[in-house]
């Protein structure tokens, strides 16, 4: 599967207000804490790829999940996608010492709150992002053939939303995280 993303910097208020017109449906809320790591074997900054293993605590229940995720380069220059593929962990400590144990180093950590709604078929999230900010991503994913016609209708989502597709941030948050510590 791809995933199809296209993110913005945005005034949550504002878009709440939107989706509120649009009738989306409120799906859910989280936190996450995503620790990356760097493979011993070559430079993920470099191929554009990324290991992550996510700890998610659901902000209505209380349930905390944990999944590991590689993310492979970007496969266009319009939007985010890539290929993905992700799993559930039960042990995080154990996936934490996997990873260590094969010479993967941790990275970075990037802490966010984020709302989940739902327009059609896509998914449009608010990120509360530590040290980076406020941001929407409207994404989906779809297998290879449908990734032009999802990427346009997510640029469509965005513009219901009331936002510029031309604004669009193609770099990760671990990437403007780095891109923060380094100026």
């Amino acid at each position: 599967m791809y995933e199809v993303e296209v993110k913005v910097e945005a005034d949550h208020e504002r878009v709440r207000e939107r989706l509120g017109q649009l009738d989306a449906e409120h799906v859910g809320s989280v936190e996450q804490v995503d620790t990356y790591y760097d493979a011993p074997h070559r430079n993920f900054a470099e191929t554009d790829e990324a290991l992550r293993i996510r700890r998610e605590t659901n902000r209505d229940s209380g349930e905390t999940t944990t999944k590991v995720t590689y993310k492979g380069p970007l496969v266009e220059a319009e939007s985010k996608t890539r290929q993905e593929f992700e799993t559930a962990v039960d042990d995080d400590d154990a996936m934490s010492g996997v990873l260590d144990g094969l010479g993967f180093d941790p990275a970075a950590v990037v802490e966010k709150d984020r709302e989940f709604y739902t327009v059609d078929r896509y998914t449009i999230t608010l990120d509360a992002v530590s040290d980076l900010g406020a941001f929407v991503e409207v994404e989906r994913e779809v297998e290879e053939s449908a990734v032009d016609e999802a990427r346009e209708g997510a640029f469509e989502v965005l513009r219901d939303l009331g936002l510029d597709p031309d604004d669009q941030i193609r770099t990760s948050y671990l990437g403007l995280l780095l891109e923060n510590t380094h100026e």
